[in-house]
């Protein structure tokens, strides 16, 4: 809280230590009757974790809160997103179809924990409580490609995605394992462009294409500052034909594992 103001997670770890204190319990009081450990406990008072509802819920049952943390906890998920990228997650939730291309990391939808967690505090533009958020945003955001009716999922990543280093090499070892076993489903097509494609029309930057149960078409583009979400036709019609390119420089899903497989071993 460098800023003098209080995250939605900071708040909640503040009361949860003022309302374990008022109870007379130490942290390694509490940790014991919630069956959790002291370390994760001290995490949450801080604001450098974001609760799980299981812990949420022995926390509200042992101090008596009246659900007062498991509403919290909702308003921390509700918070978690940034402003400038909640009109899209509507989007998302919308999509039958999501058509993702990325030439630096790997789609957000397919990211590991660990792995979001280290882009997210890679840069050090974060406050440990704003990655925690984010990155409580971002895994719920993936339950859409997990749910009873998930979107079609198509990802294109430029191979430098798999030769970048994020974090540690677990990391990427962990991510590369989550990406075969995502693309083992139907639903999901994970296409590389390889290095020797050369120039190739994702240079330009990431793009999102998004189509919804109405048939609209949808299209996001990030930069440092803010997210641009656009349905105007001369936009979606320009970076469809972008996208249809990276289509036809990008491997095939067998090649495409195949190559995950082979570089898979360069991180272990």
């Amino acid at each position: 809280m460098a800023d003098g103001r209080l995250s939605t997670l900071e708040f909640l770890g503040a009361e949860l230590r003022r309302a374990r204190k008022e109870a007379g319990l130490s942290r390694d009081d509490l940790a014991q009757r919630i069956s959790y450990s002291s370390s994760l406990v001290g995490m949450v008072e801080i604001g450098h974790r974001t609760p799980s509802q299981d812990f949420i819920a022995r926390v509200d049952a042992e101090l008596r809160a009246g659900g007062l943390f498991e509403r919290l906890l909702t308003l921390v998920r509700a918070d978690a997103a940034p402003p400038w990228l909640r009109e899209w997650i509507s989007v998302e939730k919308e999509a039958t179809l999501i058509r993702w291309f990325e030439p630096s990391l790997v789609p957000g939808l397919l990211q590991t924990e660990a792995y979001a967690r280290a882009v997210l505090g890679g840069s050090g533009m974060l406050r440990e409580s704003e990655i925690e958020q984010r990155v409580s945003s971002r895994l719920e955001r993936q339950s859409i490609l997990w749910g009873d009716n998930p979107p079609e999922f198509v990802a294109v990543v430029d191979e430098g995605v798999l030769r970048r280093r994020i974090g540690e090499a677990a990391v990427m070892v962990e991510q590369f394992a989550h990406l075969l076993q995502a693309a083992e489903h139907t639903h999901v097509h994970l296409h590389v462009v390889p290095a020797d494609a050369g120039m190739h029309a994702g240079l330009a930057g990431p793009f999102i294409l998004a189509k919804t149960r109405d048939g609209a078409e949808v299209a996001h583009l990030d930069n440092p500052l803010w997210a641009h979400v656009t349905d105007r036709p001369e936009d979606v019609d320009s970076l469809q034909r972008r996208w249809e390119c990276l289509r036809g420089d990008a491997l095939p899903r067998r090649a495409t594992r195949d190559l995950i497989q082979e570089l898979t071993k360069s991180w272990s």
